[in-house]
C-alpha cells in the first residue's frame, strides 16, 4: 500500500469523525493463549459466545473473517463528555447508566463510518481491495490490534488507554486484504507498554472485586456484565454492592489518572447528557410496560439487557435506595409477567421491610407458582 494512499485513509477517517486511526499487519495475536486460560478459569462467566470453537478460532486467524486479510485499520472514537462533580447520579433515587449508554447505539454509527472508509479504499484500489469492517461484536482481539496500530497500551484494568485521550473510546476494525507497508499512521500516538506503573486506583475501587489482579477482569463479579450479560439472577452477595448501577459500571475508568489528564468533553458533541440520560429516575423505570421500554430505550445500547434484565437491576437499585416510597412501585413489580422482575422485587422490599413491604411479601406468597421467586419471597421475609 502506497504511502500515499495511507495518508488519504488517515485524513478520510478523521473526516469521518474517528479521533485515531492506526494500521496494523493481520498477523496471528500474540495474547490468544491468555484469552484462552482466560475462557479456561471460567472468568467469562455465562457468555458462552465468546467460548464458542468457532468464534474463538476466528480470534486466532483473522483469515477466518476475512480470506485473504493482509491489513487492519484501526480506529477509535471518543464518548463521554464530562459530567457535572455532583450530577445526578449521587442521587440514589436514580439509576446510573454507564456513560456510553447515555446516547444512542453507538454500533451502527461507527459501523456505517468504516464502511465508507472502506468504501474509499476499494474505490482508490479499483476493486482490487475486499474489506470487512468491525465493530466490537466480531470475534477478534481488538484491543491487541489497537495497541499494534499505536493507539495506545492496555491497562490494569483491562482497557486500551491513549496516553492523551484515555480511554473513553470506541474502537472499530476495517480488515483490508492490502500489504502493509508501515507499523503505524504518524499521529496514532499511541505505545505499547504499560504505563500504570504503581497505580492500582482501579483495583481498588472496583466494588465487587472483579479486578482480581491487574490485568485480570473476573467478568462474573463485573458489575457490567451482571447488569447486561448475565440473563438470570443477580447473586444475592453481590447485589448490595451494585449501589444504584443498572446499566453497567465506569467506575475504574472514572478513577483511572489517564482519565483525568484526558480532560475535556468529546469534540463535536452537541451537548452535556441530559440527567434523565445519565441517571433516570428507578421509579420511573420500575414501572416501565413492553411499549414503554422499547420507546425509551429502541435506539439506546440499554435493549441489549432487554425489559426484563434492566427491571431486574432497577428493583436491585431499589432495595439499595431502601426508601419506603419506593414500596408501592415495587408491589406492582412483585407481580410483574417476568418471575425475573418478581424475584427482585421480593429482594428490594425484603431490604426496605416496612410493614407494607412484608404485607405485600406476605399476600403474594401463595399465588406465586415459580419456585425460585417463592424462595426470594421466603428470604425476604
Amino acid at each position: 500500500m502506497e504511502t500515499g494512499l495511507l495518508n488519504r485513509i488517515e485524513a478520510e477517517a478523521h473526516r469521518l469523525g474517528f479521533d485515531l486511526v492506526g494500521l496494523a499487519p493481520a498477523t496471528p495475536p500474540t495474547t490468544i493463549g491468555h484469552y484462552r486460560a482466560w475462557l479456561e478459569g471460567g472468568y467469562h462467566g455465562e457468555m458462552a459466545y465468546l467460548a464458542r470453537p468457532e468464534a474463538v478460532a476466528r480470534r486466532g486467524d483473522l483469515t477466518l473473517l476475512l480470506p485473504g486479510v493482509r491489513s487492519v485499520v484501526v480506529v477509535a472514537a471518543r464518548y463521554a463528555p464530562c459530567p457535572p462533580s455532583a450530577g445526578p447520579g449521587d442521587d440514589p433515587a436514580r439509576g446510573l447508566l454507564a456513560r456510553y449508554a447515555w446516547g444512542d447505539d453507538y454500533h451502527p454509527l461507527l459501523l456505517s463510518r468504516l464502511c465508507q472508509l472502506g468504501t474509499l479504499i476499494e474505490a482508490e484500489s479499483h476493486g482490487a481491495v475486499a474489506f470487512r469492517a468491525c465493530v466490537d461484536t466480531a470475534p477478534l482481539l481488538e484491543r491487541e490490534l489497537a495497541v499494534r496500530a499505536g493507539l495506545g497500551f492496555i491497562g490494569k484494568n483491562t482497557n486500551l488507554i491513549h496516553p492523551r485521550l484515555g480511554s473513553w473510546l470506541f474502537l472499530g476494525e476495517l480488515l483490508l486484504t492490502v500489504d502493509i507497508e508501515i507499523e503505524q499512521a504518524p499521529s496514532a500516538g499511541g505505545e505499547p507498554t504499560s504505563r500504570c506503573g504503581r497505580c492500582t486506583r482501579c483495583l481498588d475501587a472496583c466494588p465487587t472485586g472483579a479486578l482480581m489482579a491487574p490485568y485480570l477482569l473476573d467478568a462474573r463479579r463485573c458489575i457490567s456484565y451482571l447488569t447486561i450479560e448475565l440473563k438470570g439472577p443477580i447473586p444475592g452477595e453481590l447485589r448490595p454492592l451494585l449501589g444504584n448501577r443498572i446499566f453497567g459500571c465506569d467506575l475504574c475508568q472514572e478513577v483511572c489518572p489517564w482519565n483525568r489528564r484526558s480532560g475535556r468533553a468529546v469534540a463535536g458533541a452537541a451537548s452535556r447528557p441530559r440527567p434523565d440520560d445519565i441517571a433516570p429516575h428507578l421509579l420511573e423505570l420500575i414501572a416501565l410496560d413492553d411499549d414503554g421500554f422499547r420507546q425509551r430505550f429502541g435506539n439506546s445500547p440499554v435493549k441489549r439487557a432487554k425489559r426484563r434484565g434492566l427491571l431486574r437491576n432497577v428493583a436491585v437499585a431499589l432495595g439499595n435506595w431502601g426508601d419506603p416510597a419506593a414500596v408501592p412501585a415495587l408491589v406492582q413489580a412483585l407481580h410483574d409477567v417476568e418471575p425475573l422482575v418478581r424475584g427482585h422485587a421480593a429482594w428490594a422490599l425484603g431490604r426496605i421491610a416496612t410493614p407494607a413491604a412484608r404485607r405485600a411479601l406476605q399476600e403474594a406468597l401463595p399465588g406465586e407458582a415459580d419456585g425460585w421467586v417463592r424462595q426470594e419471597i421466603q428470604q425476604a421475609l
